[in-house]
């Protein structure tokens, strides 16, 4: 089973590198810059997936929601230092989505991210002495749903970065559902850790697709100068 879960974690990434790469040369940034800023957030986010994991249970491992943010905070910094103007978010949306769909095979043949005790079901399966929520299957599902409806708008006229806050509020929706159904502690109300960090994401994804919305739904004024008469 632990060769099955290295098989899928390698799929994984390679999933989400050739993702990544497809969208780079769609969108016609395909550049050594734009390869940097994916090293970036690459290294960036497992750093954080690893940290986070830490600080939170206090054991080592990788935590998604940590990977994301340090991984974005990566890639903030990373463009600044490259001096990168141009959105890039759609590029890292595919990416996730794509490894995230493969990936997560990973921890259900590692028997990792289980789910609570749930015998009376069909399709239980049995990991940890007890029959169990196939949790690690309901990850993998809906990363490959949330790829699959970015693949379907990857074709239309979406203004940059939309991809990227479409698939963080999915992401973000569907990661707050499956935790009920994960092993694991309550921090307050009955909620985890990791569904306040996916109430955080929705705020701010869905703040950014506003913005974007309303930014794009807005008419630029232009007043001509001398020079553009």
């Amino acid at each position: 089973m632990m060769g099955l879960s290295a098989v899928c974690y390698g799929l994984g990434y390679l999933a989400g590198l050739a993702a990544f790469g497809y969208m780079a040369r769609r969108r016609g940034i395909a550049t050594t810059g734009i390869w940097t800023l994916m090293s970036a957030g690459l290294i960036g986010g497992l750093a954080g997936a690893n940290l986070t994991q830490l600080i939170v249970t206090g054991s080592p491992g990788k935590t998604l929601l940590g990977g994301v943010i340090c991984g974005y905070i990566a890639v903030v910094l990373t463009k600044r230092w490259l001096g990168i103007v141009r959105p890039t978010g759609d590029l890292f949306a595919m990416a996730l989505a794509a490894g995230e769909a493969i990936g997560r095979w990973g921890c259900f043949f590692g028997q990792c991210c289980y789910g609570k005790i749930a015998s009376h079901l069909p399709w239980a399966i049995y990991e940890h002495g007890a029959y169990r929520h196939p949790t690690q299957a309901y990850l993998a599902l809906a990363a490959t749903a949330i790829f699959v409806a970015l693949w379907y708008l990857h074709t239309k006229p979406l203004p940059e970065n939309a991809l990227f806050y479409i698939q963080g509020t999915l992401f973000c929706a569907a990661r707050f559902g499956i935790e009920f159904f994960r092993e694991g502690p309550s921090l307050f109300a009955g909620l985890s850790f990791a569904q306040y960090a996916c109430i955080a994401g929705l705020a701010f994804f869905g703040y950014k697709m506003i913005e974007l919305v309303v930014k794009e739904s807005t008419p630029s004024i232009f007043v001509p100068t001398a020079a553009s008469r």
